[in-house]
């Protein structure tokens, strides 16, 4: 098998930067706490039923060791905890789980701890928790001036970016983390997937996927239409997975398109032809063209045609200088990606800051 191109995988890992601003330099993640991200699910518990939800605090653990703990707590099976979304190992989360309602009692309290975790609450509820199964995130993210400088120069270097991207958004990449270290995930696509075990190939799945949406994003930035509507595009109205077709010159998106109400989309390719029409389909299907392994293991894992912004709003986004730092402080929808955002403030994002 050919090996993935070079370009396709430069669009996925590097893809270019869209708001042509002058970067700040700041050290990130000195320490777990230097990066806070907080789950909100969008739902109350229930209150009642088999399961239970349980709002857990983590510090430089993984979700999946996490959930392996509270199974073991629980008496169950790993595959029965439930949880929304993965969350990075180097920083401090909060985010939700779901275990069976174990058939002992069990004083969470006394017992809901371990090495880089704390279960907070506990609340009854009907069903696991899916993963997606969220409203978005809450992020804290502290920036560190470099050695010479202070955090008060370093918030007037970031305010006209924060500025900025409070009223255009940003690209709504998927993160480099989606595709592995150095891309492992999408070079490991030209495997059998018959010899991949099944966590295995839905990261490789899930990696092809986004890398293939990155490709037709990143096209887009370069030609300066990631925020805008064009002819043949559907429209996705922020924060919400429908979309519709969208006629550009109706005067009445044209607002809604300011206000960050509703985005462009791009593919989340599948089985059949993309939902887009004219040019800007025949440019996603170019895109997916490029790379057929990747096009073709999505489809041949019988996933549907699927769409995803272009566009991220980035809510509640605020600056908040330290004595020694920069608190920045945003919210985004569930999926995205707080690196987006970081690469269009920063010279140098790391690769592996999510909260989807």
């Amino acid at each position: 098998m050919n090996a993935a191109p070079g370009a396709a995988l430069t669009s996925a890992l590097r893809p270019p930067r869209a708001l042509n601003l002058a970067l700040a330099a700041a050290r990130l993640r000195e320490q777990p706490e230097d990066f806070v991200v907080e789950e909100d699910l969008g739902f109350a518990p229930a209150g009642e039923g088999p399961h239970l939800l349980l709002r857990v605090m983590k510090r430089d653990a993984n979700t999946r060791y996490v959930a392996q703990q509270l199974a073991r707590l629980a008496c169950c099976h790993p595959r029965d905890v439930g949880y929304a979304g993965l969350k990075d190992r180097r920083a401090v989360a909060v985010q939700w789980f779901s275990v069976p309602t174990p058939r002992a009692p069990l004083a969470w309290g006394d017992r809901g701890r371990g090495h880089g975790f704390e279960v907070l609450e506990v609340h009854a509820h009907r069903r696991k928790l899916p993963r997606g199964a969220l409203s978005g995130n809450r992020f804290a993210i502290r920036l560190r001036p470099l050695a010479g400088r202070n955090a008060v120069t370093l918030a007037a270097e970031l305010a006209p970016g924060v500025e900025l991207i409070r009223h255009r958004g940003v690209p709504n990449y998927f993160g480099a983390q989606r595709f592995g270290h150095d891309g492992t995930n999408l070079l490991r696509a030209e495997a059998d997937p018959g010899t991949l075990d099944r966590e295995e190939r839905g990261f490789i799945l899930s990696a092809a996927r986004s890398a293939l949406f990155n490709m037709v994003l990143a096209e887009r930035v370069e030609q300066r239409t990631w925020d805008q509507l064009l002819s043949g595009d559907l429209a996705m109205l922020d924060g919400r997975g429908s979309f519709f077709a969208a006629d550009p010159a109706d005067e009445a998106l044209a607002p809604r398109l300011r206000a960050l109400d509703l985005h462009p989309s791009g593919p989340l390719w599948g089985r059949g032809q993309p939902p887009a029409s004219g040019a800007v389909r025949v440019a996603e299907e170019r895109c997916a063209a490029a790379v057929p392994r990747w096009r073709d293991l999505c489809e041949s894992a019988g996933m549907e045609q699927e769409r995803r912004a272009l566009r991220m709003a980035v809510r509640d986004l605020e600056l908040v200088v330290e004595e020694s730092a920069v608190l920045l402080r945003l919210r985004l929808a569930r999926g995205c990606f707080a690196t987006a955002v970081l690469r269009e403030l920063l010279q140098d994002c790391p690769a592996t800051m999510a909260g989807d």
